[in-house]
């Protein structure tokens, strides 16, 4: 339960991605990585981690900026998410990713708050962050999945013990975009696809992502393949800002003569990852970009929900997201 201090720990500050690298190749087990902090401090502070070591991240220049490449565009996991929310060429040939990293918590938070620790960070089921042994936790119970579980937020879809959700709003912009992820560690640096970065219950109960101890997300490659396309992104919470998503939406649309020949959807809010909903693009490809296609892309994404006792009304929610970002992408 909340305390009103945070246990003691040692802070490793490196200066260069090889210094970290080092560490984390040394020391990966113990160490936490520090990105901007919103959600580790959280932790720290509930004592509900209690890490021996924070690597703090945050002066490692190598790992911050936005760079336009021959391939497209190059984004530093340390990036803030107002830089993000603010670059001209993010708003002029990503914009889904802009909207999506404006409509994180609140300015304040989007200040500090880096792409890469939006992506990686925690759930944020409250069984799971207040310290109960749950299935996430290690242990063999999910407080969230009983007749009494109080379970608004969870998932309606690939729940295997553990019902939590990814909580971030970049994600399904990264996921739409066909984002890469550059994993590196000591030992070398691998490319991953962003809906293969984010890891459900069914591979690895214990973590929500891809990157290993040793590991470090270092930047995000976005292709250039969807550079100008049709986007949308909207996100429905509790309140307008601060808030985590219910359900959020963001798509990506080639559109030729008013036919659809491309599309990427993903939701975030509905399931333990960021849910690629690959089968709408195989609904609406070669159709009119329509009010009535996109109500039969958020049917088809809605359908085999299995909703929990307090969250039906996401299945419907999803249905229509889905459908205005089909309809009303521009």
């Amino acid at each position: 339960m909340p305390r009103d201090m945070m246990p003691n720990f040692e802070l490793l500050q490196p200066a260069t991605l090889q210094d970290a690298l080092a560490l984390l190749d040394r020391r990966g087990k113990d160490l936490w990585k520090l990105a901007g902090g919103n959600d580790s401090l959280g932790w720290f502070k509930d004592r509900t981690k209690r890490p021996k070591a924070v690597i703090d991240l945050t002066g490692i220049k190598e790992l911050k900026g936005i760079r336009e490449t021959a391939n497209g565009l190059e984004i530093g996991a340390l990036t803030t998410l107002t830089e993000i929310e603010r670059n001209a060429v993010v708003r002029s040939k990503y914009r889904v990713l802009a909207d999506a990293a404006g409509k994180v918590a609140s300015p304040q938070i989007r200040n500090a708050g880096t792409v890469g620790g939006n992506v990686a960070q925690d759930t944020r089921c409250w069984y799971y962050r207040y310290g109960l042994n749950c299935y996430r936790a290690g242990g063999n119970t999910c407080y969230a999945d009983t007749p009494t579980g109080m379970n608004r937020e969870h998932a309606i879809f690939d729940a295997d013990r553990c019902v939590a959700v990814s909580p971030s709003d970049t994600a399904p912009a990264l996921i739409a975009l066909d984002a890469k992820m550059v994993i590196r560690s000591a030992k070398g640096e691998r490319v991953i696809d962003a809906d293969d970065f984010f890891v459900g219950p069914n591979v690895d109960i214990l973590r929500m992502t891809a990157v290993k101890p040793e590991e470090l997300l270092v930047a995000i490659r976005i292709p250039n393949t969807w550079a100008g396309a049709r986007f949308y992104f909207e996100k429905v919470a509790d309140r307008n800002v601060w808030d985590f998503a219910l359900v959020n939406v963001a798509s990506a649309l080639k559109v030729e003569g008013g036919v659809i020949t491309a599309a990427r959807v993903a939701c975030g809010g509905v399931s333990c990852k960021p849910r690629f909903l690959k089968v709408v693009e195989e609904v609406v490809k070669g159709s009119k970009q329509d009010g009535e296609t996109g109500a039969l892309a958020g049917k088809t994404a809605a359908h085999g929900a299995r909703p929990l006792n307090f969250n039906h009304f996401k299945q419907p929610l999803m249905e229509n997201l889905v459908k205005r970002a089909i309809r009303d992408a521009v």
